[in-house]
């Protein structure tokens, strides 16, 4: 797997599916006063390998300014478990509310190759803040 990480977002590839992770502070739907922040993200993989794969469950760990630590576990992504052929990609947004201002989110998907191999693909860790600046490009929630 190789990472990088700009300006609080996440690139990472694991055998030749990329994520790159972006989040942004939804400020409208936040109230402070109350310690509820909500935050945005939007996720989005390429497969830059050579077959077809599916995304099948995902694994998330988000640590809020506190260092409470929540994992979630579901399967597929916002109700799809998308197939990406070679050359292919997806997209989808999805929400993360806190009680703390900022946190962190990382963790895998769970993808099945066609001859029904699972491998786990990485995602590196991102930041829920609201000083996070949009990606380049577009990535942006």
């Amino acid at each position: 797997m190789t990472e990088k990480e700009t300006k609080g977002h996440s690139d990472a590839l694991t055998r030749g599916v990329r994520v790159r992770a972006a989040a942004c502070y939804m400020e409208d739907e936040s109230d402070p006063a109350m310690r509820q922040f909500l935050y945005g993200y939007r996720i989005r993989f390429d497969n830059d390998g050579e077959e077809t794969v599916q995304l099948i469950s995902r694994h998330w760990i988000i640590v809020d300014a506190h260092g409470r630590r929540e994992e979630v576990r579901g399967e597929g992504v916002v109700g799809e478990q998308p197939v990406l052929a070679a050359g292919g990609s997806y997209e989808y947004t999805s929400g993360c509310p806190l009680r703390t201002e900022w946190g962190t989110m990382e963790g895998a998907y769970l993808f099945r190759t066609e001859g029904g191999e699972d491998f786990e693909v990485a995602v590196g860790r991102f930041f829920l803040a609201p000083n996070v600046s949009p990606i380049p490009g577009g990535l942006s929630v």
